[in-house]
Order: C-alpha cells, then sequence, then structure tokens
C-alpha cells in the first residue's frame, strides 16, 4: 500500500505525485525544508519547526505556501492518512516553477509545497544503547547554514565518507573548530560535567531539537557553555552527542578512531535523551 502525500493543496498516492521540471527547487535548489519527529501519533516540536520555517523563507524573499495553521493541519492529515503512529514527517517548500532563470521568477509565482512521511522506530534505538562513531572533514558549505535550505549534497557526501570510513557520521570543521554534523548539532561533555556546544551564528543551523534540550538541560541545572571546540578537545572530552530531530540525543563514542570518556555511551547523553523523550511526549501535538 502507498503512502498518502501532499502536492500544492493535494493529498494523492505518492505514485500520482509530480512536480514541475522547472521548478526551482530541481533547478537551483532554491528551497527549504523540515522534519518534524512523529510519536505515538502527535508531533514533537512543531511549533518550533514551524517558526525556524518561517525564518529560513524570510531569509530567502520566498513565501509563505499557507498559514501555520494550516500547515498543522496538513501534517495531522497526513498521520491519519497514513496511519503513521512513528516516524518523521518531511516538508519542502521552493520558490515554484518557472522558466529557469538566475533572476528570481515574478512575486506572483506560487511557491510549491510538499509533505510525505516517513514509518520508522525512533523512539527505541539501537544505537542510542550503543554509540555512534563519527570521523572529523573539512566544512565545504555555503556560508547561511543557519537557513535550512536543501542544498543538502555536501552533507550527503559527508555522510558518505563517514560509511567508508566504517564510522557513522561526520563532524565538519572549519578554522580548526567543529561547526555542526552532516544532519545535526554537536555536543561535548567536560570531565566536570558541563555540556559545550557551538554558540548560534550563521555558521550552524539554529536546530529546534538542540533547543529543547538545551532548556531542559538547564531546567535540570546541568552546566552549560555555548563555545567553539575542536576535534581534539572532543576527543579528550567525557562524552560527546549530537542531537536532530531524527536522532533525539545520539551519544558519540569515538571520533576519528579516538574513544571518547569511556568508549560507551555516558549518563549525561542517556540522561538528556531520557528527559527529552519524556518531554516532549507530553508536550506533543
Amino acid at each position: 500500500m502507498s503512502r498518502t502525500v501532499y502536492v500544492n493543496e493535494e493529498y494523492l498516492p505518492e505514485e500520482d505525485a509530480k512536480i514541475s521540471i522547472f521548478d526551482r527547487g530541481f533547478l537551483f535548489a532554491d528551497g527549504v525544508y523540515e522534519v518534524t519527529s512523529v510519536l505515538d501519533g502527535k508531533l514533537i516540536d512543531f511549533d518550533g519547526h514551524a517558526k525556524r520555517l518561517a525564518r529560513s523563507l524570510n531569509e530567502l524573499d520566498m513565501q509563505e505556501p499557507c498559514t501555520e495553521e494550516e500547515l498543522l493541519e496538513i501534517h495531522r492529515q497526513l498521520i491519519a492518512r497514513n496511519d503513521l503512529n512513528e516516524g518523521l514527517i518531511y516538508l519542502q517548500v521552493t520558490r515554484g516553477a518557472a522558466d529557469r532563470d538566475f533572476v528570481y521568477p515574478s512575486a506572483d509565482t506560487k511557491p510549491t509545497l510538499v509533505l510525505f512521511t516517513q514509518a520508522k522506530q525512533i523512539a527505541i534505538s539501537a544505537a542510542a544503547d550503543s554509540g555512534i562513531k563519527v570521523i572529523s572533514i573539512p566544512d565545504e558549505r555555503w556560508g547561511r547554514r543557519d537557513i535550512k535550505t536543501v542544498q543538502l549534497l555536501y552533507p550527503s557526501m559527508g555522510k558518505m565518507m563517514a560509511k567508508a570510513a566504517g564510522a557513522d557520521d561526520a563532524w565538519m570543521v572549519e578554522d580548526g573548530f567543529v561547526t555542526e554534523g552532516t544532519s545535526n548539532n554537536a555536543y561535548i561533555v567536560t570531565h566536570d560535567g558541563t555540556i559545550v556546544t557551538r554558540h548560534l551564528s550563521t555558521e550552524i543551523l539554529h536546530g529546534i531539537t538542540r533547543a529543547a534540550v538545551l532548556n531542559m538541560a538547564n531546567e535540570a541545572q546541568m552546566k552549560l557553555e555555548e563555545r567553539p571546540f575542536t576535534i581534539k578537545e572532543a576527543q579528550h572530552a567525557a562524552e560527546a552527542f549530537i542531537t536532530s530531530a531524527s536522532s533525539f540525543v545520539m551519544p558519540i563514542v569515538s571520533i576519528d578512531g579516538a574513544a571518547v570518556g569511556t568508549g560507551a555511551p555516558g549518563p549525561i547523553a542517556k540522561r538528556l535523551r531520557e528527559i527529552y523523550l519524556e518531554e516532549s511526549r507530553k508536550a506533543a501535538l
């Protein structure tokens, strides 16, 4: 049985979904996206994702395809129509279809809005129990990483570099410091228990899960510090982990072949994952 997807005001079987060959998302990667987790048939951190979507669209002078209320209803319809209990909803907005030209099309060009579901187990994770391995790679992306665009070729290449090295993911490094993972924010925990992650700027994505986790860590009276860190510092840290909408809080046990801490998931990453899952379920829509 095929999934029901959403394309420009229509709910369709996935095999019937079509986009113009002139869509600027296809021709120029002129689009933005969001991924929202679903647990127990409910949306996790939807408000944060909707607000970041609006910010990304504004930064690119792109029209909003619908209101936040309409967007929420589309998400709920997809959950219901696909009987989705656990997994993800992917959303993409592009500037729309127009004859190929580097100059933006006229303001009355209708944006393209696409959403689809992915059923998968995300709350219970073997990777979270064992931890993952990462390698470091140069950060060769464009400078506006705070905008969640569909320009994901280099992060995809980074995932493949990690796979070729027998690792699970890659941390990107610029000017000697870790920026973030290929699809996640990066953290270390110092030996005095301080959680360290890079400060917000145009150099990293302003993660919705990042914001929630840091807020929960603060409420749990954990020590926090927002600053850059190096791969060497990370290798000698007590713990390391990543956060994202699809992995929540994921421990890292090895960086460039060097074990982090004991070489097993640490207590702070484990506790943050527990807190995040518990609190997010309570607040889910």
